[in-house]
């Protein structure tokens, strides 16, 4: 019998290794642009801890992450996404 393993991912931030569903998802995807807990594409994960996503180098390790320059409205909308989620 198969046995399920959990999917485990790092925070580009604290380097920590945590499931992948107690993370947030940022994704590249080549189409559609930047986008949060969706799509395919080149990803990065931060975790929910307020150390990690207020983070001053955050900008950087993302766009170094995902390989792509950020539009500074993406961290207005990231912001937002964070205040629902709490």
């Amino acid at each position: 019998m198969i046995q399920k393993t959990t999917v485990m991912r790092r925070c580009i931030s604290c380097r920590e290794t945590f499931d992948r569903k107690s993370l947030f998802k940022i994704t590249n995807d080549h189409k559609l642009g930047i986008m949060l807990n969706q799509g395919m594409g080149r990803s990065a994960y931060i975790c929910k801890s307020k150390k990690c996503y207020t983070d001053s180098k955050l900008q950087k390790k993302l766009q170094k992450a995902l390989k792509s320059i950020l539009n500074p409205d993406f961290f207005d909308i990231f912001k937002r996404e964070i205040a629902n989620y709490k």
